[in-house]
This record gives C-alpha cells, structure tokens and sequence, in this order.
C-alpha cells in the first residue's frame, strides 16, 4: 500500500483477506458475540463470520494510513462465511488540509469472490501531517 504522499481526494486502497474458523472462534471470544451461527458450521462447514470482524478490513486500511477515525457507520449487506476471500477499498472521499492534520471522509466497500458487495461504510476522521509508514 502506497502511503508515501499525503492523503488526496480520490486515493484508494486496498486489502483482501480470507477469515478461518479460529479468526472467527478468537474474536468470539473476544467480543463475546457467540451466537451459534459463528460457532456451529453450517452444512457446507462453514461459520458466518462477525460482522464487526469483516469491518476490521476497513479498519486495517485505516490503521496502515494513521487514520484515527471519529465516526465509522457500516452496512452489512449479506454475511461473509469462512473460506471467502473479500476485498475491501476504501476511497478517499474529501481531504481538507488544517494545522497538523488532514480532515478525511472516505468510504469503505468489501466484496466477496463474486464481487458481491458484503459490507459497505463511512468514516470520518483524521490523518496527522507527521503521521509516516512507520509510525514516526
């Protein structure tokens, strides 16, 4: 992923990921959603994964770009099961340059493997001017 500029309208990045049984169990534990649908496989063996743990793809974006977000509103728009490979893009939708710091809008949308839309979102928030890729 190219951050090596700061932030403009119309930047766009993205990750893909596929989710396996253990990411789903872990953060079952973690978030305490256990509900059976994400620990008990379905005829084809499969788990339906946590809808907030498919919006850690945006998130992952987010955290590659030093983007600390003030808002995050999802859409899940059909469930993701383990084994899917999706692809999420977030697109820079405004950048407004302030002191030390980029006002940022954008917009995030994951696909599954048949390009089907599984979640779409909006974030508001900010990406420090000092912000870099390693952190400094």
């Amino acid at each position: 992923m190219d951050i090596s500029h700061p932030p403009v309208e119309g930047d766009e990045y993205t990750f893909e990921r596929t989710f396996d049984h253990e990411d789903v169990r872990e953060f079952g534990e973690l978030s305490g959603d256990q509900q059976p649908i994400h620990t008990e496989p379905d005829e084809l063996g499969r788990l339906t994964v946590q809808g907030l743990l498919t919006a850690t793809l945006p998130t992952k974006i987010g955290g590659d770009l030093r983007y600390i977000a003030r808002s995050m509103t999802f859409e899940f728009v059909q469930p993701v099961y383990t084994g899917d490979r999706i692809t999420c893009t977030v697109r820079l939708e405004s950048v407004t340059e302030h002191d030390g710091y980029y006002d940022v809008e954008s917009s995030a949308v994951c696909t599954d493997e048949d390009d089907e839309v599984v979640l779409r979102g909006e974030i508001d928030g900010i990406i420090p001017m000092n912000a870099s890729p390693d952190g400094t």
